[in-house]
């Protein structure tokens, strides 16, 4: 038991430093390690196979939506990245750039890619001809490079990887249809994967991407009350295509500008499982996307045929679920407090009085509950199971978030609330860039984005009182 405490005392406490519980989250449960690299992370293998469970259900979901992968080069000539102004203006201060090649200096700056709107662009331009040729639904997995000045692991760093889908349509009602269908994409599985709430919503033109014409961005609020980018979608309208003269002749023979899309999710989103789920004991892993779903802890394992049971289980159980047998020479209550660190949604214990008996016990890492299970029905029982913690998972956070979603009605009001604690603040909105400067000012609080089918709080806006008929979630973020 001295070795158990040991290890979870390795962990702060939420309500103590929610950033160190954090960083002890992230080191501890062998998510990353720093690497020797300034502001970058080093994924380990825990990390991630976490990241390829998210990586595997989400292209399921792209491909079951028409969606192709490629890749693009990842160094972009200044030259393009400069043919859309807007754009190259907002990524100007996070560009990595490349001026030598071996010894020799470049007689052209290459930019380290921050995104790659302007590379399938210029891909787009030579592949796109006629209406026939529509739409193009690409997306890649890669990762991208931003000279973040404060990084935090998964949260922000310099290299991260993700996800960006870019697509090209015939007109701007399939380009809009695009891009809340993926933003869709994205709320389903934060749903149905990672027991995670999302708010689905338009961003303010202050807040959009840097050559949108709209962003859509779904929003999670963490435990501490500060909201989470989890993934956007942007609708390009047809600007970058004019830039680029991304041209397609339609079937009256008519020259049209293509109208383009573009939408991402990056290993910022495990920030987001681990600030939701987690505990003071570490991570809560999501059943569904949980590298390991359940780990065989053998009790007593130096008596006779107890090794042996516990790896016949694994055995059986392996082609159903994602299995790990843990027969070190550890404690029972080391390897307990081990696995309850890295999150590990269901532990299976099996000692000789559990085979006498033709069962096991089942302990939940969510909410610690133990059940004992016979082992003629154990894996209907521990399918049941997973689906059980999944949807209680997400019911207790959306609860949360419930609890932790405030409306105002006043400036005032919305400074009092936003002092008094973190989370979602519903407020109207004139529509006005200076109220919405002065909403951070005085607040501290960015709009996070306008929910859709929102009930409005109110006809007059939080800040001026004038007229308003936008509702926006405001907040701290990340």
């Amino acid at each position: 038991m001295a070795d158990n405490k040991k290890n979870v005392e390795a962990i702060t406490s939420r309500d103590e430093d929610f950033a160190k519980w954090y960083t002890d989250i992230v080191k501890n449960a062998d998510l990353i390690d720093y690497s020797g690299v300034k502001g970058c992370m080093i994924i380990r293998p825990y990390g991630y196979a976490l990241w390829e469970n998210i990586q595997s259900g989400l292209d399921g979901m792209f491909k079951e939506t028409g969606h192709c992968n490629v890749y693009m080069p990842m160094f972009i000539p200044e030259s393009l990245l400069n043919k859309e102004k807007e754009h190259v203006e907002g990524f100007a201060p996070e560009v990595a750039w490349v001026t030598h090649g071996g010894s020799e200096e470049l007689t052209e700056r290459l930019c380290v890619r921050p995104t790659s709107e302007t590379l399938f662009c210029d891909h787009y331009k030579n592949i796109i001809k006629s209406y026939r040729d529509l739409p193009k639904l690409y997306n890649q997995w890669c990762s991208v490079v931003r000279w973040e000045k404060t990084t935090r692991p998964f949260l922000r760093s310099r290299e991260f990887l993700w996800q960006e889908g870019h697509t090209m349509h015939a007109t701007a009602e399939e380009a809009h249809e695009e891009t809340i269908k993926m933003l869709g994409v994205y709320a389903d599985f934060c749903k149905n994967y990672l027991a995670m709430p999302v708010i689905k919503g338009r961003k303010t033109d202050k807040e959009k991407f840097a050559g949108a014409t709209a962003t859509y961005s779904i929003e999670a609020l963490m435990h501490d009350g500060k909201s989470l980018q989890a993934g956007t979608s942007h609708d390009f309208g047809d600007g970058f295509a004019k830039a680029f003269e991304i041209q397609y002749l339609d079937k009256e023979n008519k020259l049209q500008f293509c109208h383009q899309t573009s939408w991402g999710v990056s290993t910022r989103i495990i920030g987001a499982i681990i600030m939701v789920h987690g505990d003071d004991n570490g991570l809560v892993m999501p059943p569904r996307i949980a590298p390991t779903q359940l780990v065989i802890v053998p009790i007593a394992q130096h008596k006779e045929g107890v090794l042996e049971k516990a790896a016949a289980l694994k055995e059986s159980l392996k082609s159903k679920f994602r299995v790990e047998f843990d027969d070190s020479d550890n404690s029972a209550g080391w390897k307990f407090a081990q696995h309850e660190m890295r999150g590990i949604p269901l532990r299976l214990e099996i000692g000789p009085k559990d085979i006498e008996k033709n069962q096991c016990v089942l302990v939940r890492r969510d909410n610690g509950e133990k059940l004992f299970v016979s082992l003629d029905n154990l894996e209907n029982e521990i399918a049941a199971l997973l689906d059980k913690m999944h949807d209680e998972m997400y019911t207790r956070a959306s609860e949360r978030m419930e609890s932790m979603t405030y409306d105002a009605t006043t400036l005032d009001e919305l400074c009092e609330k936003g002092e008094a604690s973190n989370g979602f603040f519903r407020a109207m909105w004139c529509g006005s860039r200076e109220c919405e400067d002065m909403i951070k000012e005085k607040a501290d609080m960015t709009s996070r984005n306008m929910p859709f089918d929102a009930t409005p709080n109110g006809d007059k806006c939080v800040c001026c009182g004038k007229p308003a008929d936008k509702l926006v979630y405001w907040g701290k973020a990340y």
